[in-house]
C-alpha cells in the first residue's frame, strides 16, 4: 500500500468520529483504530503461497512435536524498547558499553542508544538499582517495547 494513502487515510480516521477502519487489498490488510485520542495502525502483508513439501516415505513414522518450554519471565524491573530500531550498547564500535551486568544505575542515566532512521536515541533507565540481564543483542534490530534489560 502506498505511504501516502495510508497517511491520508490515518488523518481522515483521527479527524472524524470513525473509531475503526480496515481495508484489504491484494498487497494486504491495513486495520486503523483510534483509541483515547491517538491512532493505532496495524499492516498485515498478504499470505504468499508456500512451495508444496515433498511427499514423506510410506515408510516414516509420524514425528510428535512437543511445545517450545515458555521462556522464563524476567524478575526485576524490565525496561522495554520505546521505540523501532537498532540496538547498541556502547556510543560506537570500540567504546565500553555504557552498562555490564552487575552495573548500578541511577534513574535517567544512559543506558544504551537505538538507532532509527540515522538518528540515534539515547535510552535512559527509569529505575534505580542494579542490572541483572542485558536482554538485547548489540547491533540487533528491537522491536517497540521489547525487553532490553532487566533492574533490581
Amino acid at each position: 500500500m502506498d505511504l501516502r494513502k495510508l497517511k491520508t487515510l490515518i488523518d481522515l480516521v483521527s479527524e472524524s468520529n470513525v473509531s475503526e477502519l480496515e481495508i484489504t487489498e491484494a498487497e494486504g490488510k491495513v486495520r486503523i483504530v483510534k483509541s483515547s485520542g491517538a491512532v493505532v495502525q496495524q499492516f498485515v502483508a498478504a499470505p504468499v503461497q508456500a512451495a508444496p513439501a515433498a511427499a514423506a516415505p510410506a515408510a516414516a513414522a509420524p514425528v510428535a512435536e512437543l511445545p517450545a518450554p515458555a521462556a522464563a519471565a524476567p524478575t526485576g524491573h524490565v525496561v522495554k524498547s520505546p521505540m523501532v530500531g537498532t540496538f547498541y550498547r556502547a556510543s560506537s564500535p570500540g567504546a565500553k558499553p555504557f552498562v555490564e551486568v552487575g552495573s548500578q544505575v541511577k534513574e535517567g542515566e544512559t543506558i544504551c542508544i537505538i538507532e532509527a532512521m540515522k538518528i540515534l536515541n539515547e535510552i535512559e533507565a527509569d529505575k534505580s538499582g542494579t542490572v541483572t540481564r542485558i536482554l538485547g543483542e548489540n547491533g540487533q534490530a528491537v522491536e517497540y517495547g521489547q525487553p532490553l534489560f532487566v533492574i533490581e
